[in-house]
């Protein structure tokens, strides 16, 4: 006779000292083999967001529909092209002035994910609408250990206005719990580690630094629980739960290493230690971090941003030593447009990093990108022109039918992607933001 064990919870984790770990998608979570199935498996959400805008002769492509060839600006996307939708032509009504005092960034970054008009003020009155990452976090309820990840490269611009009367809090986010409540970013990679596998409660911060100087792992704590269950699961389980800690403990040794080293500088921004002091390796730690809390199910809702906008970060890594708000603003300079170039087709590169780790990053019978709703774009279109009617914005993954640009007229709502990708991650809305109704076509074939 053949005994069935009952299927594993999906909120096992291993415990140890002060620390639990959640674990990945097993196989002996699922009650049947039909659970396997890309339907079947938990939707994500992944945005991930540049600021100062794009040069977009050469960013945007020059064809439209399956035939279209990616741009210079796009290249790095070639090996994803089949997973990707270029579209052309959103934008957000409610970035314009509407009778305030001229600005772009302060009213743009807080539009680029609600579609709502931000309040003009420096003070503490600040007021705009709820992001759709925040719309899908509440619909997922309690769903999963942490509702939203809200990551970025850059620290927080806390006092005072930096955008003409615009409070930095327009600017330094783009996810909205409520309009009034802007969700703060997250730099450093260590404070996201423990956040993610932490216990405040059993280990305190005498015991957390004690733990980084000897260079102690995560792993020490939890290894006999994760050797007890290893000796309960399958072969491709447990694979995969050493897939899981192995990469867990590749982050650690990352972060233990910035820690270590010089401290970060950002264009003259002095960082605290933990942050990497090379751009490149702090962009890529981040999106690994994200990466595994999809991966453990942690949590379903992710926003990264790669600059604060008006980020005033150099690039000498990439021959760019200029400020890049500084080059958005080209002036229609053709070395000033080059150099602004260089820095979006960088920014992409990253871009493609983030679909590779969720494309060879398994999630049940699929991958994590399989089960992830992806957005990438700006706030400004051609930088130059504060242009917020015709938005560089790419959605990917397994929820659209990729390989593809759709352009639409000039000036279409965002809003209308934005609705459209809440109903394809389960999310009943009829409207949002100032949409006009769903964006037609992400699907379809």
């Amino acid at each position: 006779m053949i005994v069935r064990r009952p299927p594993l919870s999906r909120r096992t984790v291993l415990r140890g000292l002060g620390t639990t770990m959640a674990l990945p998608f097993l196989e002996a979570m699922m009650p049947s083999a039909r659970a396997a199935d890309i339907a079947a498996r938990p939707k994500r959400l992944s945005v991930f967001y540049t600021p100062n805008g794009m040069a977009m002769g050469e960013y945007r492509p020059a064809a439209t529909g399956a035939d279209f060839a990616l741009s210079p600006t796009l290249a790095p996307l070639a090996p994803f092209r089949e997973r990707i939708v270029v579209v052309s032509g959103l934008g957000h009504p409610q970035a314009a002035a509407m009778g305030d005092r001229p600005a772009g960034h302060g009213r743009s970054c807080p539009a680029f994910l609600t579609g709502a008009h931000a309040r003009q003020t420096e003070g503490p009155d600040i007021h705009c609408g709820v992001s759709m990452d925040q719309v899908f976090a509440a619909h997922l309820g309690d769903a999963t250990q942490i509702p939203s990840l809200e990551l970025g490269i850059d620290q927080a611009s806390l006092l005072g206005s930096c955008d003409i009367n615009y409070s930095c809090a327009y600017t330094n986010g783009i996810s909205w719990l409520t309009p009034t409540v802007p969700l703060p970013v997250t730099a450093n990679p260590r404070d996201v580690f423990e956040r993610l596998f932490g216990d405040g409660e059993a280990l305190d911060a005498t015991s957390r630094l004690a733990q980084a100087r000897r260079q102690s792992s995560i792993l020490d704590f939890v290894r006999e629980d994760a050797a007890r269950l290893a000796g309960a699961l399958g072969m491709e389980d447990r694979r995969k739960l050493d897939e899981y800690l192995d990469a867990t403990r590749a982050i650690e040794k990352r972060i233990q290493r910035a820690a270590a080293g010089p401290v970060a500088d950002a264009g003259g921004l002095v960082q605290p230690a933990g942050i990497p002091g090379d751009f490149a390796e702090h962009v890529r730690l981040m999106i690994d971090l994200e990466v595994l809390a999809m991966q453990a199910d942690l949590t379903r809702v992710a926003t990264f941003m790669s600059g604060r906008e008006i980020s005033n970060r150099t690039y000498p890594e990439i021959g760019v030593p200029d400020s890049h708000h500084m080059l958005s603003h080209h002036g229609h300079n053709p070395d000033k447009i080059a150099l602004l170039a260089k820095i979006n087709r960088y920014h992409m590169e990253f871009f493609a990093y983030a679909l590779k780790r969720l494309q060879e990053t398994r999630d049940g019978a699929g991958s994590l990108l399989d089960s992830t709703l992806v957005i990438r774009g700006s706030a400004f279109g051609d930088s130059n022109e504060h242009d917020f009617l015709d938005l560089p914005v790419i959605v990917a993954g397994g929820l659209v039918k990729g390989g593809r640009h759709l352009a639409f007229d000039k000036g279409t709502a965002m809003s209308n992607l934005l609705l459209a990708g809440l109903n394809l991650l389960g999310v009943p809305a009829k409207s949002f933001g100032d949409s006009t109704g769903p964006l037609a076509g992400l699907a379809d074939a």
